[in-house]
């Protein structure tokens, strides 16, 4: 039970974490798996843990989320700029191509490609910001890149900033569109992970809401410190992590 519980709250940390920074999901689980066979790791666990994110981004939006009066242009935006990864994920789903590119060197190289593309968009000016310049055209490019994120290895929420970079938006707007449009992908996430697991017999058990409890926690505090430290540093320090990440699983696949 001390086992279950300590792969739970290092699975919880790795979701909650990875998922809003700009750094690779794909990357750290393979790197801790490297190090643990994880016994608790199940498609109900992956889908409890991007529960608990969902609840976690939600939550910390709720006052955007349900002010329509004030927030409907912003959402109605988020929306449409959700639809490209929303059609590509379901084709993509119903085929086994991602399959093929879920392997530890695909990983590696977009890590570390995309971190440096990163590095570049961060160096563009920061001269717009979402409530004047956000529109249908900046919200649908920002939506095309994000479909690259179906890819293992590039970050969802690294993709959507860089793309909101290269659009001269400042790092705080841009990590807000970026955690914004967080909450279709989750939820588009979770929806085709129950409708794989809707045919099997459910138990719902201690460890689904554990995992639930801690991917919230963990989301929510990087949420919260992370849009609080943004404006006062650049994303330089997560292209070197994610250089310094690859470099590692380059390590592990040639030796």
């Amino acid at each position: 039970m001390l086992r279950d519980f300590i792969e739970i709250l290092i699975l919880s940390a790795v979701q909650g974490i990875s998922e809003f920074l700009p750094i690779s999901s794909s990357a750290h689980l393979i790197l801790v798996s490297n190090f643990h066979d994880f016994k608790t790791s199940s498609l109900l666990i992956d889908i409890s843990l991007h529960l608990g994110s969902l609840f976690a981004i939600i939550f910390y939006f709720k006052k955007d989320l349900f002010d329509l009066k004030n927030n409907h242009k912003l959402l109605s935006l988020i929306i449409i700029g959700s639809l490209p990864l929303i059609i590509f994920g379901y084709l993509i789903y119903t085929s086994d191509f991602i399959h093929l590119l879920r392997n530890t060197k695909v990983i590696a190289s977009t890590t570390l490609f995309f971190g440096i593309i990163l590095f570049f968009a961060d160096q563009r000016k920061a001269n717009k910001n979402i409530s004047l310049d956000l529109n249908i055209r900046s919200i649908l490019i920002i939506g095309i890149f994000q479909i690259l994120a179906l890819i293992p290895g590039v970050s969802r929420a690294g993709i959507t900033i860089t793309a909101a970079r290269f659009l001269n938006f400042n790092r705080v707007d841009s990590t807000k569109i970026s955690f914004l449009m967080s909450i279709p992908a989750l939820a588009g996430a979770s929806f085709l992970g129950l409708k794989d697991v809707s045919q099997q017999s459910i138990e719902i058990n201690y460890l689904l809401i554990i995992s639930i409890f801690f991917s919230f926690i963990f989301s929510f505090i990087t949420i919260k410190y992370f849009l609080k430290s943004i404006s006062k540093i650049s994303f330089n320090v997560f292209v070197v992590y994610r250089i310094v990440i690859a470099l590692i699983l380059f390590l592990i696949i040639y030796y």
